[in-house]
């Protein structure tokens, strides 16, 4: 069935594959290894990985942010951006008077008493929490909303750049009195 010549050149083949995985192998450790030499710590271990140059003294480095105040984005906010931002929201929210949706109708939204909706059913998070909906509150609920009220029924995960959010309010802001 099988000649030697045949069963020969398989069995290289096999040993040759082999061989490569072997070298590639060894090759890989020596250059991502951070043990001495690539060939193992004091303990004989190799620990493999990228090394990641922080800061001088061991600690976490710091990333220095200029914190805008929101008051300031919002002034600079612009409507129409955040009339875009609302399509994440009208999947649960409406903007009409009285219309509710999955969630509470979002007319008159910014100034208006939290969990004040006539006829829409709140969660007990929400429908203790007092205050109103002023830009500030607004701004964490959007950020995120199971930190702002945990235990609310809100699924959203809420929006992570605080241009997004003041686009939005500032579009929310147009929409009734």
């Amino acid at each position: 069935m099988f000649d030697t010549m045949t069963m020969t050149k398989a069995g290289a083949a096999v040993i040759g594959a082999l061989l490569f995985f072997l070298l590639g192998s060894w090759a890989a450790d020596g250059l991502y290894s951070t043990g001495a030499g690539g060939h193992g710590g004091e303990d004989g271990h190799t620990e493999t990985g990228y090394m990641i140059a922080t800061d001088t003294d061991g600690g976490e480095a710091e990333v220095e942010e200029e914190a805008v105040p929101f008051a300031d984005l919002l002034a600079a906010a612009d409507p129409a951006k955040g009339e875009k931002v609302w399509g994440k929201c009208r999947a649960c929210h409406k903007l009409e008077d009285g219309a509710n949706g999955t969630g509470p109708h979002l007319y008159g939204v910014v100034g208006r008493e939290v969990a004040s909706v006539g006829g829409f059913n709140y969660s007990d998070a929400l429908a203790g929490h007092g205050g109103s909906w002023g830009p500030d509150e607004l701004n964490e609920w959007l950020a995120n909303p199971k930190a702002y009220a945990p235990g609310n029924k809100m699924t959203y995960a809420g929006l992570k750049k605080v241009e997004d959010r003041a686009d939005l309010i500032a579009y929310l802001q147009t929409i009734g009195g």
